[in-house]
């Protein structure tokens, strides 16, 4: 009798485990870029989310930035090393859903106002905290291009 019960334990545990799994699975993939420094991530990153997109077009993602990536979404912001400007890259990713955040405690530090920012860019109060938040909160992938 105690052979059956463990049986049907370790049957019930490994259905209610696969029944997580696929429960984990069945959404839409979330990922949050990581942008820290514009002059090094940030082509390659807004290239990478372009070809993420295109591959898994109904993925969900967010781009934090802080320190000096926020430099990415500023007014006239460009590629220095390949002369190319970020902000129609960054307007295209926008209307394909991808968000665009800026650290506010990085404007402090630096500075910087709201208004030398691309329309494209939302506001977090701190960046670090958020890229946390959407990791172990709400079950976001990391990436940092």
């Amino acid at each position: 009798m105690k052979k059956i019960l463990s049986i049907i334990t370790a049957a019930a545990l490994a259905f209610g485990f696969a029944s997580i799994v696929s429960a984990q699975t069945s959404g839409n993939t979330k990922v949050v870029y990581h942008i820290d420094d514009a002059e090094t991530q940030g082509l390659k990153g807004l290239r990478n989310i372009r070809n993420h997109l295109d591959t898994s077009p109904n993925t969900t993602i967010i781009v934090v930035t802080h320190a000096n990536g926020v430099d990415l979404l500023m007014e006239g912001a460009k590629d220095k090393k390949n002369n190319v400007e970020y902000a129609p890259l960054v307007g295209a990713l926008k209307s394909r859903g991808v968000k665009f955040e800026v650290c506010e405690i990085t404007l402090k530090n630096r500075n910087l106002k709201k208004d030398q920012f691309t329309l494209d860019a939302d506001f977090t109060p701190s960046g670090v905290v958020r890229v946390a938040d959407l990791q172990y909160k709400d079950g976001f992938a990391y990436i940092k291009p």
